[in-house]
């Protein structure tokens, strides 16, 4: 079932035209996103040392354990850009997949539109300044023996939704391609699956 929901999307997302703007940031964040996927195993490499580093030499560091929630959290909010581009994020939708492409599309750039681009803007609203007294603090770890730079960390928060912005503007840029374009420009198979999806409502 999840391998059908990933197909499905998949196909959506290949199904959006490409513009000009959408191909630049789409292929810079694809190949940022398969850039930072080796974080992952940095973290797994940094658990399974510090874990041996415990059990066998009975010397914990403090040091192995923030750098562990700091790859972590690299990880997972530089990978929010890369969900974006290739439509691999969650989705709970029961009527999504009975929808044409066209209407799906329409769904989505409300969605965009009306939650997501407010949330980017509170997002950065709330983390520059954040960042900025972080910066200006020189802020470190308040453990002994904790990691210096915590400011570096807070700045990945606005580097995260910054790509997310520019993920956000990619998706809408190829939206409105399919939306706003000219009629002889629309798949065949939208306007067939627009047929199916009037009458299978019926």
């Amino acid at each position: 079932m999840q391998n059908n929901n990933q197909s499905s999307a998949s196909q959506d997302t290949e199904a959006l035209p490409e513009t000009r703007l959408s191909r630049a940031l789409d292929g810079f964040l694809l190949r940022l996103g398969n850039a930072f996927s080796w974080v992952w195993v940095v973290l797994m490499l940094v658990i399974i040392i510090n874990v041996a580093m415990r059990y066998l030499l009975g010397e914990g560091r403090i040091e192995f354990e923030e750098l562990q929630w700091h790859l972590y959290a690299l990880g997972w909010l530089v990978g929010l850009s890369y969900c974006m581009v290739t439509d691999s994020h969650v989705r709970v939708d029961l009527l999504r997949e009975r929808f044409s492409l066209r209407t799906q599309a329409k769904i989505e750039l409300l969605g965009l539109i009306i939650l997501l681009m407010p949330f980017l803007v509170l997002v950065f609203w709330y983390a520059i300044p954040f960042f900025l007294y972080s910066w200006e603090l020189g802020e470190v770890s308040t453990a002994p023996g904790g990691l210096p730079y915590r400011w570096a960390m807070k700045a990945v928060l606005l580097l995260a939704f910054g790509l997310l912005a520019f993920a956000t503007l990619s998706k809408v840029s190829r939206i409105c391609a399919l939306l706003f374009s000219n009629s002889s420009n629309t798949p065949k198979a939208d306007v067939d699956n627009e047929r199916e999806e009037s009458s299978s409502w019926k």
